[in-house]
């Protein structure tokens, strides 16, 4: 199972090139696609989606132009936009009844397809209520079932903990960690704590263009021997920010501790730290992806 992305660009209406020669392989696994909100994330999984098409390159799955044959990875696919919307009026069943017909899952065993994901999304207590009574973590569940309908190869979210409270947030990397196995999912986020302990690659994104394609553990040498903790009076903080990429603040009694990335030590007292997934990702957004 594999997903090759060659060349990929995406223009809109004459503007800023919105993605600019994105090569990524993407096989089974979770794929955390990371980088700031304008990054370019929406519009590459879009293309992915088979929602939007590129202006130029290509997207390949298991051998298939999928420019020229959608319909090969429509159904396989499960997708999980940015912006899902409900019916607020309509039950849990309801809803993935309509879905179901959208994509035109059969009919055959699909309810029984249905009870098995709510009661799989902790939602089995949840048939009689509308989905507009729900929480934001109960509607990224429901968009999630309605993803998983056609048990899909390929699982693309977009953004999915927008909005979710930090409980919730826990729960939903658990689910996906649980789905993965024998199935691609590819999820974006611009924090990296969502996917610091669950993405088996990463793929940092920043202005339209990928910077760096990774797996965590190699990702973290990048940036060993480059974090650094020092001690500033609370006044030095502006200029400090104006001079160092600052990845942590914490304030103590003798002043702020900061957390620096640089390649050099920031100042002579400054004391070498281990790195995390934070640092890593600051380093290569400042760095422009060299390493």
């Amino acid at each position: 199972m594999l997903l090759e992305i060659s060349g990929v660009n995406k223009r809109y209406n004459k503007a800023a090139w919105a993605l600019k020669d994105i090569s990524l392989q993407l096989k089974p696994g979770i794929i955390g696609l990371l980088g700031p909100n304008g990054a370019g994330k929406s519009s590459l999984m879009r293309i992915l989606a088979t929602v939007a098409k590129p202006t130029t390159g290509s997207v390949i799955w298991n051998g298939i132009n999928i420019g020229k044959k959608p319909d090969e990875l429509r159904r396989v696919l499960g997708y999980l936009p940015q912006d899902f919307g409900v019916y607020p009026h309509l039950k849990p069943l309801e809803f993935l009844e309509y879905a179901a017909a959208l994509k035109g899952v059969s009919s055959r065993q699909t309810r029984t397809r249905m009870l098995e994901l709510l009661e799989m999304l902790n939602l089995q207590d949840t048939l009689k209520r509308p989905i507009g009574s729900f929480s934001g973590g109960m509607r990224q569940r429901i968009g999630i079932a309605q993803a998983l309908l056609n048990d899909p190869k390929l699982l693309i979210v977009d953004e999915p903990t927008v909005g979710l409270d930090p409980e919730e947030r826990v729960r939903f990397r658990s689910l996906l960690t649980d789905l993965s196995g024998e199935r691609i999912i590819l999820f974006s986020t611009h924090i990296v704590s969502d996917i610091e302990a669950t993405a088996d690659q990463i793929a940092i994104m920043s202005k339209g263009q990928l910077l760096v394609n990774s797996d965590p553990s190699m990702l973290l040498r990048s940036v060993q021997g480059k974090v650094w903790s020092v001690i500033i009076p609370e006044q030095d903080l502006q200029a400090a920010r104006s001079k160092w990429t600052i990845s942590g603040t914490i304030r103590r009694e003798e002043g702020l501790m900061l957390r620096i990335v640089a390649n050099e030590p920031p100042l002579p007292e400054a004391l070498q730290i281990s790195p995390n997934l934070e640092d890593a990702y600051l380093y290569v957004r400042h760095n422009g992806g060299e390493q």
